[in-house]
């Protein structure tokens, strides 16, 4: 990156800068005039003693040869004007002053404009070259920053460079034009008042600048401070299970209230010495006027001076501190952002970046891998000069699978790095083919090689998503003439580009499906079926469709069979004698297993507000309750579940079984209760206070009448619950259609999942069975029916949150597998990839990925050297060398350090 701000401003932006400029220039002349046209309306206009009568006239807009009268001996009339009265004049001359202020007001609005719109893309550009530089960054230097220090550059501190860098150029040049222009008018009125002016001027440029060097060196201070804030808050983050774990919150609060006071003292003295410059800065201002008015006054007494000459200049002065204090702002700004942009240029261009080049956009397949991978006395040196690798030397073929082990120590980790071409060497080569690994494009090895590392990184969308992310290597089609316009998609094309942006639609088709081996979209589910039971994920997500959502008007098909698999199911149990495992929902009868809330909403939720104890604060429910005479049903049924609880476990510790299974008070909330069921005893419903009231009335909603078995729900009480589910759903379908879908026998539930809407009912309480051998039976039916890649499908869709942490880490590694192995690569690099993952996971896991992997190379970093029996040759290293390498049946032998190594596991 340009080291100079001003450098890289004029380098990107010439051509629009010069535009600006031409403007600003242009503007100067009819600010001049501005300036002078209340001295004329005065002099000329206003003063009854240039006219004798009423009918006496002056000329207006009489221009003369400037300079023709020494010219020439005498004026040059170029045109000779108008005669007006006096009262024409003036309306004349005024209009004019009018228009002029409209032009120069246009002036500023265009040259502001294109100004803020040279600043946008600028800054577009700025950004988009430090995530490009991101992208390019060495993957050990990215091991080293904080993400959240980067991203704080890349967000805020740059942030202050957009808006500066369209005054960068343009604005001293507009500022200081417009200062000039009213100094040289002044000057041209009076001498003596012009140099009081420039005197005053030349004070504030030297003084203000001068006071103002500490606080740009304060302003340095705070934006370190602030950054290394955020990075220290991503470790708060981060680090929150250990924090909690070893009770070390205090000691972490102490530690940033301790930031927070560095960056207060920092900032309390940024504000002290910008008011008191501020300060200074205004009462120089001010001196100006005193004096002009003081000697000016005196020089129109004593008939030195016109009026309206005084006037103008005072008019021209009042215009004169803006533009003195803006520049002096300006510099500022300027010096403060160029610190800005120093820092964040330092800390985007690390040693080892790596060369554009290198990631250059290829539309096309690239050539296989084919030879053998040859390295020559590798060695790999830190930033510490700690020696990671040292004289690394082997060949062995790319198709080969290859075994790498060795203890924690032994460097391992960072030949699979070397081999994938993350890392590059200190000393050596590494060839792949006869051709450099360094000088390979990643066009070459970010496709046809796949790396999976212990900790293997998914981003926050679907299973699908992250499936297929390896694929998207070019933009096979762009759909963006589909939502645009072709004019509009020209124009959004052609900003980019002259923003230095890339130009490609990032909502385009961009997975390469050809290279998973997939040429129709009948393949596609089988073929990741195919790859998922490979790593032993395909059970997963179909557990993540069997909890998933079908829109039935999006797939009418997968909502007909569901519809089948629940009559399926339903005939299935009583045949076997078993449907008692399996209370249906019926919407003439109470569900016993289902909670209060479920019986009244009787549906699924597709608004939030409709879900959870939000449902009892929508009035249309209240309301349901109330007609149905069933307000005074629940109150009771809270008391008596208050008093149960009170009586049973006041006293019980916190962690008892009976707060889990009677999960309506917590240990804590208990002595509250306790005082809410004393003062209720004593009062009626009427006389209860409200929030006594809701607090009961919210504790019956999750009971379930089979699991806690308190009697409550009598057959009056039941009759009454049903009449209001009959009444909720007749006023929601009025007010509401869209907020619930009610649960129909003969209908798909789509805001329901696909177990849900299978099991169509609640499993029976009291049936330790029941779970096993519903989820047993529905697997079944679904395979019987057809429906499993269906449901896989659905799965697929499953979003595995951000960093993929609604996945545990054994679902997020196989994941990663599934991501490496669908690309179908020459060499499939695994650094300890299954390292979180228990011996019988790893037994299954290393042959089912070696077939998958067929006549493609394997290097796979071992975490158990006794699983390098899979492989066909075997690399051994300690403390950063190769010590053996060979076949296993070679290695695997007494007073070799292969056998050591089995032995010590």
């Amino acid at each position: 990156m340009e080291q100079r701000l001003f450098k890289y401003i004029w380098k990107h932006s010439k051509a629009d800068q010069i535009k600006i400029l031409f403007l600003v220039l242009a503007s100067m002349p009819f600010y001049f005039l501005s300036l002078d046209l209340p001295k004329s309306i005065i002099n000329r206009a206003v003063d009854s003693q240039n006219f004798s009568d009423i009918n006496s006239t002056l000329s207006f807009m009489r221009f003369d040869l400037p300079f023709g009268e020494a010219i020439f001996g005498q004026p040059v009339v170029l045109f000779e004007g108008f005669d007006l009265t006096q009262i024409s004049l003036l309306f004349a001359l005024c209009f004019s002053f009018l228009g002029l202020v409209l032009v120069n007001g246009l002036f500023k609005f265009v040259i502001n404009t294109l100004k803020g719109q040279l600043g946008e893309r600028m800054l577009r550009r700025l950004r988009f070259e430090l995530t490009d530089r991101i992208l390019r960054f060495p993957v050990m230097h990215s091991r080293r920053v904080k993400q959240a220090e980067i991203a704080t550059m890349l967000k805020d501190e740059v942030e202050p460079l957009g808006g500066f860098i369209g005054d960068a150029i343009v604005t001293p040049v507009f500022l200081g034009g417009q200062a000039l222009t009213a100094l040289i008018f002044i000057m041209v009125q009076n001498v003596w008042l012009g140099i009081v002016a420039m005197s005053i001027v030349l004070v504030q440029a030297f003084l203000i600048p001068k006071l103002r060097r500490r606080i740009l060196d304060l302003g340095r201070q705070r934006q370190m401070t602030a950054r290394a804030l955020a990075g220290r808050v991503s470790e708060l983050v981060e680090g929150a299970v250990e924090i909690q774990a070893h009770d070390t919150s205090n000691y972490e609060r102490a530690e940033i209230s301790s930031r927070l006071g560095k960056i207060f003292k920092i900032r309390y003295e940024i504000y002290q010495r910008k008011f008191f410059v501020k300060f200074l800065n205004n009462l120089l201002a001010q001196i100006t006027p005193f004096i002009f008015y003081l000697g000016g006054g005196y020089l129109v007494i004593t008939g030195q001076f016109e009026i309206g000459t005084l006037v103008a200049v005072l008019a021209a002065y009042k215009d004169l501190p803006p533009p003195i204090k803006d520049l002096i702002n300006w510099d500022q700004q300027r010096n403060d952002v160029q610190i800005k942009y120093e820092q964040v240029a330092e800390q985007f261009q690390p040693n080892g970046m790596i060369d554009a080049e290198m990631q250059r956009l290829e539309e096309k397949h690239s050539p296989p891998l084919e030879g053998d991978i040859v390295a020559s006395n590798l060695c790999l040196v830190d930033e510490n000069e700690n020696k990671l690798l040292d004289g690394i030397t082997f060949s062995v073929g790319v198709d080969k699978k290859i075994a790498v082990v060795g203890n924690a120590s032994s460097g391992k980790e960072y030949l699979g790095l070397l081999l994938a071409n993350l890392v590059k060497s200190s000393s050596g080569s590494m060839k792949i083919g006869g051709k450099s690994m360094a000088q390979l494009p990643s066009a070459i090895t970010g496709r046809r090689i796949s790396y999976v590392s212990s900790e293997a990184y998914l981003f926050p969308l679907s299973v699908m998503d992250n499936l297929f992310y390896g694929l998207r290597n070019w933009m096979i089609k762009d759909s963006s003439l589909l939502s645009h316009s072709e004019a509009e998609y020209q124009r959004e094309k052609q900003e980019a580009l002259r923003t230095g942006n890339i130009a490609l639609n990032p909502d385009g088709e961009w997975v390469d499906f050809v290279s998973a081996g997939i040429n129709d979209p009948a393949e596609l589910v089988p073929r990741v079926t195919e790859v998922l039971r490979a790593v032993d994920f395909e059970e997963d997500v179909y557990l993540f469709g069997l909890s998933g959502i079908v829109d039935s008007e999006n797939r009418p098909d997968i909502a007909e069979s569901i519809l089948g698999a629940r009559i399926a199911l339903k005939e299935h149990l009583k045949s076997t004698g078993d449907e008692d495992l399996v209370i249906a929902f019926d919407p003439e009868k109470y569900n016993n297993n289902a909670t209060l809330r479920e019986n009244l909403l009787f549906g699924t939720p597709r608004k939030k507000q409709y879900a959870g104890n939000n449902l009892l604060a929508m009035p249309v429910l209240r309301e349901a309750v109330e007609e149905a005479d069933l307000r005074d049903s629940i109150y009771n049924m809270g008391l008596s579940i208050a008093r149960t609880m009170v009586e049973l476990f006041m006293g019980l510790p916190p962690s008892h079984q009976f707060f889990e299974q009677f999960s309506f008070i917590s240990a804590d909330d208990l002595p509250e209760f306790d005082k809410i069921v004393k003062r209720a005893d004593k009062s009626s419903f009427a006389d209860i206070s409200d929030s006594d009231r809701e607090a009961l009335m919210y504790l019956p909603f999750d009971y379930v009448e089979a699991r806690h078995r308190l009697g409550l729900v009598t057959k009056d009480v039941e009759a009454k619950i049903l009449r209001a589910r009959k009444i909720f759903a007749e006023k929601l379908e009025s007010r509401d259609p869209d907020a619930v879908e009610f649960y129909d026998p003969d209908n798909y539930n789509s805001a329901a999942s696909i177990q849900d809407n299978i099991l169509f009912g609640r499993l029976a309480y009291g049936r330790a069975e029941a779970g096993a051998t519903i989820g047993r039976v529905m697997t079944e039916l679904l395979d019987d029916l057809g429906l499993r890649s269906e449901v896989i499908e659905v799965g697929l869709e499953f979003n595995v949150g951000i960093a993929g942490n609604r996945l545990s880490s054994v679902q997020r590694q196989k994941l990663a597998l599934a991501r490496s192995l669908i690309k179908r690569p020459d060499l499939l690099i695994l650094n300890e990839a299954a390292a979180v993952m228990d011996s019988q996971s790893q037994n299954r896991l290393v042959p089912s990925i070696m077939e998958a992997q067929e006549n493609r190379g394997v290097c796979w970093t071992l975490q158990r050297a006794s699983l390098s029996q899979h492989f066909e040759y075997v690399i051994v290293m300690q403390n950063g060398k190769v010590v053996e390498s060979g076949r296993f049946e070679e290695l695997n032998k007494d007073g070799k350090v292969l056998k050591s190594l089995i032995d010590d596991e």
